[in-house]
């Protein structure tokens, strides 16, 4: 789950991390009362993606009027996809210097990792491709968090990484950084948050650190937690969802685990184990697996259906492999789904089966009488999917 940007800026002030004053704004009407409140301002488009500078959808206005004018031009407009509902127009800051904050999950490490980099402003992904020097990083203790020696320690290596020692006055910047640090970090743990970032955070010309922008994204799995913040959402909760990929987001709509991926074989398995090691197996006889889909332990037909649905909706999708091992999940009920779902859909696409385990037999049987032939293995059915889709329409 994605928070807008004036949404995440709400959780920093709620742990005391300044940002600039701000009024949402859904019309340009609106947009011209914040700016006659706030002066010069930001005009900022509020979709749960980035590139929205590049894409247009952030202009400054110096006045009520411009303000007006540049809500009315962003509006409505799609960035990535994404329909703008809204717009954040925010007080202009004095811009000194811009840094990069940011606190994340290192997979590789298995731990919280804060970043802090000078090169600010920009897409920290580049920065770490082209200039990763540029870029200090503290793993802190989960349950502690970071202390304040510790943040100290990643300033000055920070500072030291681009030679700018004289950008800000050395005690003041510590300062402020050290709690400013602590508070980010406490926030990331209290939501759950996969990424909590301020990108600038902005050093003013008065030597005070402000959030210019701010990216907060929770673990999915752990909404649960976080009623009160679902609520919150309120009318921008769709474009909030995780996943910026259509499809994905579609998925997850329907409560599917599914993950876009690009090729041309659809593939539906039951646990994660499983789809990956078909992924795999598609690959390695020449195909190319269009998604991940995981229809769970258990499945019942209309999972089933559905699950074939949301492959059918890609239309990159050229044929499907089923692949199930029946524990939990039965393989009776997953061919009655697989028979009902081809018949309702049209489906004129090759399907491949293969079904193992609780009630293979009777799914078999099934299958065939539907004109279904199941594969009898798992490489032999990966090997037959490839075949069909290469050899295209009969």
């Amino acid at each position: 789950m994605k928070l807008l940007e004036h949404q995440a800026k709400e959780r920093l002030r709620s742990v005391g991390i300044e940002c600039p004053a701000g009024r949402v704004a859904r019309s340009p009407e609106e947009a011209e009362r914040a700016a006659q409140e706030l002066g010069s301002v930001v005009v900022k488009a509020q979709v749960p993606i980035g590139g929205r500078g590049k894409a247009g959808g952030i202009k400054l206005a110096r006045t009520p009027a411009e303000a007006r004018a540049a809500a009315a031009a962003i509006l409505g407009m799609e960035i990535h996809g994404y329909r703008v509902p809204s717009v954040l127009c925010e007080e202009a800051l004095e811009i000194a210097r811009e840094l990069y904050l940011g606190v994340t999950v290192d997979r590789d490490r298995r731990a919280t990792v804060v970043i802090l980099s000078f090169a600010g402003g920009m897409e920290i992904e580049e920065v770490a491709k082209h200039s990763p020097e540029k870029i200090s990083k503290l793993w802190p203790d989960a349950f502690a968090g970071p202390q304040a020696f510790e943040v100290r320690a990643l300033a000055l290596r920070a500072l030291e990484a681009v030679g700018a020692e004289q950008a800000l006055p050395r005690g003041r910047y510590l300062a402020e950084l050290v709690p400013l640090v602590q508070r980010l970090f406490r926030l990331s743990q209290e939501l759950d948050a996969s990424l909590c970032e301020i990108n600038p955070l902005v050093v003013t010309k008065a030597g005070k650190l402000i959030a210019g922008d701010a990216k907060i994204e929770i673990d999915q799995n752990a909404e649960f937690r976080h009623p009160d913040l679902v609520r919150q959402l309120g009318p921008d909760a769709s474009a909030a969802t995780s996943g910026d990929d259509p499809l994905e987001v579609e998925a997850s709509r329907r409560g599917l685990t599914y993950v876009h991926l690009g090729g041309n074989v659809g593939i539906i398995g039951n646990g994660a184990g499983l789809v990956m090691n078909t992924l795999d197996l598609v690959k390695q006889h020449g195909g190319a697996a269009a998604n991940f889909l995981d229809i769970g332990g258990g499945a019942k037909s209309e999972v089933v259906k559905a699950a074939l649905e949301m492959v059918l909706l890609d239309p990159a999708v050229r044929g499907i492999f089923v692949n199930i091992f029946g524990g939990i999940t039965r393989g009776d009920e997953v061919a009655r789904g697989l028979i009902q779902a081809r018949d309702e859909l049209g489906v004129k696409l090759p399907l491949v089966v293969r079904m193992t385990g609780t009630r293979e037999e009777e799914g078999r049987q099934l299958l065939e009488a539907a004109g279904i032939t199941p594969g009898v293995s798992a490489p032999a059915a990966a090997r037959k999917i490839v075949e069909l889709v290469n050899a295209g329409p009969a």
